[in-house]
């Protein structure tokens, strides 16, 4: 079985369409578990009203941080696969089944990943790997997304699950995911990518949401980029294409763009020399609560 750990905060209709996806896709076993991080009860009526139809479990967490509510689920799951889809996603038909053969058919794969699809067609925000295979440390921050990210849960909970200094939520605000491939693949654990693997997405890229959150998201990924010790050949372009992206907006008279691109250079500086990123220690494993 697999178990989807879904940690929400402030929406509601989004879950439904989520959850009317997964109902569409018969492909595999599957358990949800939606862990409920709001001070009110917006979700009460909605989890009523699937449970009947799907395999559901309403936590709550009283912390609102997505990493936190990840963990909490991960700790209760009874699947031997885990994934953990956004509130706001969506999952075409056949994900599940395909999840459930790559896994099946290869005892020795800990990690799977997949792109992020935007909701018009083609792939969504980010740079990504063109190629199926193995992940590497150099190929890692093109292959991992937290919403198409799926492990043994016997795995996730011996890496400790998601770091909680990051995420949504804590100050290094993304690339939690490639933390935890990057901890996986440092024990000689295989992840595999496969970009025909695909779970759709809003794509915010150079909205003013993004534009919002661009210095924090910046701030995770540079603290993991420097925790992980890659080689200048793999961080120095995250660091440059911000600032060349700037100034060509700039040129363009886009200036809605140029402050994003800003926003992730500086935090994407600041993370990288943070002394969290040398000093932080990994997350300890945690226990089933299942």
């Amino acid at each position: 079985m697999i178990s989807l750990v879904v940690s929400t905060k402030g929406r509601v209709a989004e879950i439904g369409e989520l959850f009317d996806s997964l109902l569409a896709d018969a492909s595999a076993e599957f358990e949800v578990l939606l862990v409920d991080q709001n001070e009110d009860g917006r979700l009460d009526a909605l989890a009523e009203a699937y449970a009947p139809r799907l395999k559901l479990r309403h936590l709550r967490s009283p912390r609102a941080h997505a990493n936190a509510g990840r963990n909490l689920g991960l700790r209760h799951a009874r699947g031997d696969l885990v994934g953990f889809p956004d509130d706001d996603c969506v999952f075409p038909a056949g994900v599940l089944g395909r999840v459930r053969a790559a896994f099946d058919a290869d005892p020795a794969l800990a990690i799977l990943t997949g792109p992020a699809a935007a909701p018009q067609g083609g792939l969504g925000s980010g740079r990504w790997n063109p190629a199926a295979g193995a992940i590497t440390p150099r190929n890692v921050w093109t292959s991992v997304i937290e919403f198409n990210l799926w492990l043994r849960r016997d795995v996730a909970l011996a890496l400790g699950g998601f770091d909680e200094s990051m995420g949504p939520g804590a100050r290094f605000g993304s690339a939690e995911g490639n933390d935890l491939v990057c901890r996986a693949m440092a024990k000689g654990l295989a992840a595999r990518y496969a970009p025909e693997l695909r779970v759709v997405h809003p794509d915010k890229r150079l909205t003013p949401e993004a534009v919002a959150r661009a210095e924090r998201y910046g701030l995770g990924l540079g603290f993991a980029l420097r925790r992980h010790g890659v080689p200048a050949g793999v961080w120095a372009p995250f660091l440059y294409r911000p600032l060349a992206g700037a100034a060509l907006s700039l040129l363009r008279g886009r200036l809605l763009n140029a402050r994003y691109y800003l926003a992730t250079f500086q935090g994407r500086l600041s993370g990288f020399l943070s002394a969290e990123s040398r000093a932080l220690p990994h997350p300890a494993p945690l226990a089933s609560l299942a």
